[in-house]
């Protein structure tokens, strides 16, 4: 319950992200300035977190000795996770694409056959988890049902570029992000990893900066700040809350499968956050009941987590008995 509720607190901070590219976007900003600003702000206050903790060394260390699997993974983590994103924002209101993004909670469900676990030193394939899939699924239905009347109001352009971009990153995040976790294999806490990710990625935002310059100019001030803003809610505070969610989870694909599910209510907090900054209009009926799809959902999963644990609980106690 404990990790559902990091994830909870994270889809928050991952909200802001939504409301401020889209923010960005309608006063004329670049997406490639507001995707590649994010990881330049993250990086100073990671450095400052991982140092202070004495984590440097040991970071350097497992980068230089998988340094391809460090720029492959990060590289889909977070350049195929967050350029999508914030492309999308140039042609999809922020609700359209924090909706969209939610497929991720699917994506990470039927990523589970990539990765394998090693029980009595035998590898053992992952199995997808039809339960959680299938509650996976009642929250995506959700979502749908929230995105239904706004999409009647766009055109077939604007819905397609705002729906494909974010469908690859509903898969490269979750993918990224459980394949560095294997990478690291528990020698890493979430801020070095998180910080090893941003350093091994910088190569692409770096190519995108160079390009904006060449392109679009230098940034606004306004976009300046906006993506500073994201840099520290949605990149630092909401990934490493992110992160020690699934850290945590990583063992049980279904109470991971949980976790990201609690990214579902990001839709939630980006509507909130239109209405009170952008002022969009309230929640048609139609997307109300959506909302309430997706609390049954969540309270769906935090059950189905919760009897996990519990059962988890009642086979250790009986092996130290028959022991």
């Amino acid at each position: 319950m404990k990790e559902i509720a990091l994830g909870i607190l994270a889809a928050l901070f991952f909200a802001v992200t939504f409301v401020l590219n889209h923010s960005m976007e309608l006063e004329g900003g670049s997406w490639l300035w507001s995707s590649s600003l994010r990881y330049f702000f993250m990086l100073p206050f990671l450095l400052i977190i991982v140092f202070s903790r004495k984590g440097w060394k040991p970071l350097t260390f497992e980068i230089k000795s998988q340094p391809t699997k460090w720029l492959l993974w990060s590289f889909v983590g977070f350049g195929l996770f967050y350029a999508p994103l914030t492309y999308a924002a140039s042609f999809g209101p922020g609700w359209l694409v924090s909706g969209t993004w939610q497929f991720t909670i699917v994506a990470g469900v039927l990523l589970a056959p990539l990765f394998v676990t090693v029980i009595d030193g035998v590898n053992v394939r992952q199995r997808i988890p039809i339960l959680s899939l299938i509650i996976s699924f009642v929250i995506l239905i959700g979502i749908f049902l929230i995105q239904i009347p706004q999409a009647q109001t766009l055109s077939f352009k604007t819905f397609i570029l705002g729906i494909l971009p974010v469908l690859i990153a509903a898969f490269a995040y979750p993918l990224g992000n459980r394949k560095m976790m294997e990478v690291c294999g528990g020698r890493l806490d979430t801020y070095q990893r998180v910080l090893g990710m941003t350093i091994a990625s910088l190569p692409i935002w770096i190519c995108l900066a160079i390009y904006a310059l060449m392109t679009v100019g230098l940034p606004s001030g306004n976009q300046v700040f906006q993506s500073f803003i994201v840099g520290i809610s949605s990149g630092v505070i909401a990934t490493t809350l992110f992160f020690i969610a699934t850290d945590r989870s990583r063992e049980d694909q279904g109470k991971l499968a949980a976790v990201e599910a609690t990214q579902s209510t990001e839709v939630l907090f980006a509507i909130m956050g239109e209405m009170l900054l952008l002022g969009i209009p309230l929640p048609t009926p139609i997307a109300l009941i959506g909302i309430v799809v997706i609390i049954l959902g969540m309270l769906l999963h935090s059950y189905h987590t919760m009897l996990v644990a519990k059962k988890s609980v009642l086979k250790e106690k009986e092996a130290e008995l028959q022991s």
